[in-house]
């Protein structure tokens, strides 16, 4: 049974759920999102940036409320998924908000996932400001709250992205029951992932199709 921390209860309610409006400016890590005639300076990791769309196009970013004494610092992601590793990033100790932003600069979610699963505090440690240690920490923390399925989630809330786009489950689900089907077969849920991932899973692909495409993966 997963035991929710003293962090988790307090951020349970966030006091600003999601801002949705123009994007208006992008900077190196910052957005600037104009909602009820505010423009919000929103920190975002480098991934998020990369895929937002051309300033003027309307964006709905999921956020984290930073307060301190002397100042409040807005924190956004693509998906509700994103802002949960977040947070579950933000209750390993060592990680503030800046160190959370980083690792997930330095690694996409499902890469993230893939490290703490596989317990590569290496791949963890390139982000900037986390060291060896600090990696193993949070391998250490997050292990028992991730699951391989994590790696196979839908990043879209209600089926969009923060661009607005569709996205289907269908390839995801496709890729879930390819994992399965490969543990059956008696390979490690880690060596099943891993080839799954490989493979570029589309929303025409059957589990079958995916399945037979992943298995060129582990023969050695």
């Amino acid at each position: 049974m997963i035991k929710v921390t003293e962090y988790e209860k307090k951020e349970e309610y966030a006091v600003i759920s999601f801002i949705r409006g123009p994007l208006v400016e992008k900077e190196e890590d910052v957005i600037v999102v104009e909602a009820g005639c505010i423009g919000y300076n929103i920190h975002v990791p480098l991934p998020l940036l990369e895929e937002l769309p051309p300033l003027g196009n309307e964006v709905r970013i999921y956020t984290y409320l930073q307060v301190k004494e002397d100042s409040m610092s807005l924190y956004g992601f693509g998906s509700r998924q994103e802002l949960k590793l977040f947070k579950q990033l933000l209750g390993v100790n060592g990680i503030g908000p800046k160190g959370a932003l980083g690792i997930l600069s330095a690694m996409r979610p499902d890469d993230l996932h893939l490290a703490v699963l596989s317990g590569d505090a290496k791949a963890i440690a390139k982000a900037p400001g986390i060291g060896v240690k600090t990696a193993q920490r949070l391998i250490l923390d997050l292990k028992d709250r991730i699951s391989v399925e994590d790696m196979f989630q839908s990043s879209g809330d209600g089926g969009k992205t923060e661009t607005g786009a569709e996205k289907s489950g269908l390839a995801d689900t496709a890729g879930k029951e390819a994992v399965d089907a490969l543990v059956a077969l008696g390979y490690s849920a880690m060596e099943a992932a891993k080839a799954v991932r490989k493979v570029e899973v589309t929303d025409g692909m059957t589990a079958e199709e995916v399945l037979k495409a992943s298995l060129k993966y582990l023969v050695f």
